[in-house]
């Protein structure tokens, strides 16, 4: 049985590692320690699974290859009940590795070896952009169309009258675009902007994403209306604004 979720004392953010090789853990730790995170550790994705829902920590650094249940496996339990950050981190840096663990609903990848630096500054990234949208009340529901509704205080999306379900990064990127409705914005400024500026050569992020958004909310993906590519430069999303003669 479950003890009471309880957060750690006061301090810096709780981050939890989850990996089976000791000497990482350690190495994990100190570096971390000394950035002003607190640490605690899970060896496998059930001990992970039973020290978020009791600790309650704010990130997690989740390894792939672990016993009894995959780092794979874990993140997929996961998001079934929340949205936690979590960075994966592995040795198997393969594209199609990479890719899955972002659609299994990864905030960030990072393949071993990796530096401590680079490390605490994706951390660093992933939590500055977990953090919520402020919005004023008037602008919280934006009407792009009689397809497309969006509700920028609960993070809710309607396509069609139904609910689409879209993880924090795919949200974070459709308010981006729809905060600049009309403009091109480059590769290097949305991942300056939603991702962060430590990850302003990471493009393939942002490809991947528009990607999954125009599976979720575009009436033909291929054909999009809402969000345009601009070739060579980014993107543009739809200027509903000037279309509805709005301000």
């Amino acid at each position: 049985m479950l003890s009471k979720p309880t957060k750690e004392p006061r301090g810096g953010k709780l981050i939890l590692i989850v990996d089976d090789e000791p000497h990482m853990v350690r190495m994990i730790r100190m570096n971390l320690e000394r950035d002003g995170f607190r640490v605690i550790e899970a060896k496998n994705g059930l001990q992970a699974l039973d020290q978020i829902r009791t600790k309650l920590p704010d990130l997690v650094l989740l390894d792939v290859m672990m016993p009894e249940l995959d780092g794979f496996a874990t993140l997929k339990m996961l998001r079934e009940f929340s949205t936690l950050p979590v960075i994966m981190l592995t040795a198997k840096g393969e594209e199609n590795d990479r890719v899955y663990g972002l659609e299994l609903g990864a905030d960030d990848y990072l393949p071993k070896p990796f530096g401590p630096r680079e490390l605490s500054a994706r951390i660093k990234a992933v939590l500055r952009r977990a953090e919520s949208i402020s919005v004023s009340p008037n602008e919280a529901i934006l009407k792009v169309d009689s397809r497309l509704q969006v509700d920028l205080n609960t993070r809710s999306v309607l396509v069609d009258n139904e609910s689409v379900k879209l993880r924090p990064l795919e949200f974070r990127l459709l308010y981006y675009l729809i905060e600049n409705a009309g403009w091109t914005v480059t590769y290097e400024q949305i991942l300056a902007n939603v991702w962060g500026y430590e990850y302003r050569e990471e493009a393939h992020y942002v490809r991947l994403y528009v990607n999954y958004l125009r599976q979720k909310i575009e009436e033909d993906s291929t054909n999009p209306r809402y969000i345009l590519t601009e070739r060579g430069v980014g993107y543009r999303f739809l200027d509903f604004r000037r279309e509805k003669n709005l301000p």
